[in-house]
Order: structure tokens, then sequence, then C-alpha cells
């Protein structure tokens, strides 16, 4: 997805172009530009390995809200109508989404083709993605592990014809992320993150206008491990056994409580577990320990079931645990 950045549009396809040309045939690479600037165009027709699609809109666009950036408009329109396209007019079954301002890990195309079976299975997930928003160097440490999060994270992602079949008619004017993160859109429904990140964004000028870019983008971890996911079984992932499989993890991990969690956690060495009572009890642990502080619709970023696990004085893992997340899991808390 593309708009006016051809340095970024290049970067990323460069990085794309490095493992995908192996695969290609699997594969097949689209461009998508809004709107006409000359050099993004010039840049994606000189590549023969892809194909270009120019979604050229002349509507004019009328922010909702006083203030609002009228860009978060224009790239939801341009999601809508390169989307359509990919999955009614070239007819595929699965679209992978990345922005141009994303650069890609070795394993990245491998990951996606394990995880589509996950998708075709288990019509419990909406969408695979290949971010965790918790993915700073600091916080992961094994990019063999996945997750199930009720949290839509983005950021290099796929989804399946049968769910856009349900989105397309109803697609927002903007804000579309924030959109598929509403409980009345995703309906339950979870996605797939990975521990370690198979993308990283580099984009520090864009419509977001790097506010979060130092704090929260540049020191993301992009997977440079080899993982052989063709023989790795991802069977925990479906829904019917992953409740388990996450409530045992959890289950073994020492509660801490009081003040003094980060010296507390440090000082145990092990995994541990520390339970907040609401949203601003939340965002305090959070901010002790400098991971994502935001919810969206009543779920923190990267959470299950109200649980949001990281890597802490590697490789310790913490959970942050939800008032309920506990009796959600079926773990007796005595």
């Amino acid at each position: 997805m593309a708009c006016n950045r051809a340095d970024y549009l290049e970067r990323t396809v460069k990085s794309v172009l490095k493992y995908q040309s192996s695969v290609a045939s699997k594969f097949p690479l689209f461009v998508s530009q809004d709107g006409s600037h000359p050099a993004v165009k010039q840049k994606a027709l000189s590549y023969d390995q892809l194909t270009y699609m120019q979604h050229l809109d002349y509507e004019p666009v009328h922010a909702e809200r006083p203030g609002e950036l009228i860009a978060y408009y224009k790239i939801a329109r341009h999601y809508k109508w390169a989307l359509d396209g990919l999955f009614y007019k070239h007819k595929f079954s699965r679209v992978i989404i990345l922005e141009d301002d994303m650069e890609i890990a070795p394993d990245f195309f491998d990951y996606f083709e394990a995880a589509a079976a996950l998708l075709d299975k288990d019509k419990s997930i909406m969408a695979v993605s290949s971010w965790n928003d918790n993915g700073q160097k600091q916080f992961v440490h094994d990019p063999k592990i996945l997750y199930r999060s009720d949290f839509f994270p983005g950021l290099g992602w796929m989804l399946a014809r049968s769910t856009w079949d349900e989105l397309s008619p109803k697609w927002p004017k903007a804000y579309w992320d924030d959109w598929l993160r509403l409980q009345e859109n995703h309906k339950g429904r979870q996605f797939i993150r990975p521990e370690v990140c198979r993308t990283y964004n580099f984009g520090e000028h864009g419509s977001s206008l790097g506010q979060f870019f130092k704090q929260y983008l540049e020191p993301i971890k992009l997977n440079d491990v080899p993982v052989d996911w063709k023989s790795m079984d991802l069977s925990y992932l479906m829904e019917d056994k992953y409740l388990k499989h996450f409530a045992d993890i959890v289950k073994k991990a020492k509660p801490i409580h009081g003040s003094d969690l980060v010296l507390k956690a440090r000082n145990i060495g092990g995994d541990v577990r520390i339970q907040y009572n609401d949203q601003p009890g939340f965002e305090y642990i959070a901010g002790q320990f400098g991971i994502f502080e935001e919810w969206k619709d009543g779920v923190p970023r990267t959470a299950y079931k109200g649980i949001v696990v990281f890597r802490y004085h590697i490789p310790q893992r913490i959970f942050l645990v939800g008032p309920d997340s506990l009796k959600q899991l079926g773990v007796n808390d005595s």
C-alpha cells in the first residue's frame, strides 16, 4: 500500500523481493498506489516482478469531526478499493497487507504460509499478524512462539476472503484499524501474533506523524533467527487447545503484589504474574515496565483474556492479569 513516498516504497519493495523471489509463484506481489504521485508510480512500474494498481479518487473528503486528518479517510478508501480488487477481481483466497514503510524478516513468507492453515481451519481467528506491539528488543526472546490476542495488531497482516466478504460492505470512512478493534466488528474473534516481529516499521514520517516512532517503533526487534515453520506444530493455537495451553503457562507464574513491582520481578527471576484491577491500574503498571499502556474498546494492546505478556530480564515472562482473567482461563488462584 503506497501513496507519496517513493524512497520508502523502494526500501519496502527491496526488502520484500529479497525473500519473495524464491516463493513468487505462491506469493504474487502487488503495489497499490493511492493517488498520482509521479515518482511513486515510476518507482513501482520500474519493477517487473510486481503488478501495479492505481487508486484515483477525486471525490472530496469530508471529515466528520473538526481537526481530523483527511489522510485517515483517504487511507480507509484506498484499503477498501485495493482489497476489493485483490479478492474479487483477482480472486485471491487470502491477502497479506503491507504498507510502504515496512521491512520484512527472512522467514516472513514461511510464517504466513504456516499460519494460513490455522486461518483456514479455525474460524475464531479473524486475521494473522506479523506484529507485536510490545515487540521492542528488551521485551522479546523466543522467535518460535506465537500467541492469540483479542487486540488487532495490524502492521503486516493476512486475512481470508470470507472475512473480507463480511467487512467490505460496512468498511468505515476512516480509522479502519481502530474500527477493526471494536467488539461489534471482530465479534470476539481473535488474532495470531508472534512474540518476535516479522515486520519492522521504519516510517518515521507519515500520517501518524512519528508520534510513537522513537519510543515504540524504532526499538522493535525484527526476527533474524531461522525458524523451520514447515516442521512446527501450531495446533496449540487452535481455539479448542489454546485456552488450556495458555492457562498452564500463566498458572506456573509466581504472583507478586504491592509496590516496587519491577524490583520484585527482577529478584524472582522466573515467570511472574501481576494483577491489575482496572484500566488506570494497568496503565500505571505498564508505565513502570515501559510497555504500551493503550487500550481500545476495553482491550489492552496484545492482550488475550485481559492478560498482557512480555519478557523482562530475558527469558523471564511477566503476565499482567486482569480482574477476571484467571476465571476466564479456568485457573484457580488460591
